[in-house]
């Protein structure tokens, strides 16, 4: 414990160290998102923003994603909502603004055979080559030959020393 100067009282470096993160994180988080005016509207944008990805964060969802593009896009689509438009509508919209990496699961057509079928691919390839590389070491590998009666008998007495 240390006493501060001219004060005259004790404190801990832990207890100081530990208020003044805390202070840190308070100025570091960000304000409370406003209520919905809808509660129909929210509950179906987050149904919508969890199958649809954050463009800046990238391995976040929309609904998760704090980002000032997340909340222009979430935005959007409470727009979008309240206009009468269906989540294919959305969806589809986003994806001919920001493309197929706006969702999660795009479609299956062959711009994005790469995504759906690549790893399964990639997969196979290796197998293939791994196979191919244990017959081939197999191939080369000295055959095991059986030891002649004098090269038994010359073993035995070496391994009895």
């Amino acid at each position: 414990m240390n006493m501060l100067h001219g004060l005259g009282f004790y404190f801990d470096k832990r207890l100081v160290l530990a208020f003044l993160l805390s202070i840190s994180l308070c100025a570091w988080s960000l304000e409370a998102q406003p209520m919905a005016e809808d509660p129909v509207v929210e509950a179906r944008l987050l149904v919508i923003a969890q199958e649809l990805r954050c463009l800046v964060c990238q391995n976040e969802s929309l609904a998760a994603s704090r980002a000032e593009l997340a909340e222009d896009l979430r935005r959007e689509v409470r727009i979008l909502i309240k206009k009468g438009n269906t989540d294919q509508e959305i969806k589809d919209f986003l994806v001919s603004r920001y493309g197929d990496f706006v969702l999660y699961r795009p479609q299956v057509k062959p711009l994005t055979w790469g995504l759906w079928f690549g790893p399964a691919l990639a997969l196979l390839c290796g197998l293939w080559f791994l196979m191919g590389h244990l017959k081939q070491r197999l191939k080369n590998a000295p055959a095991s030959k059986h030891l002649s009666r004098e090269e038994q008998e010359r073993l035995n007495k070496i391994l009895k020393d």
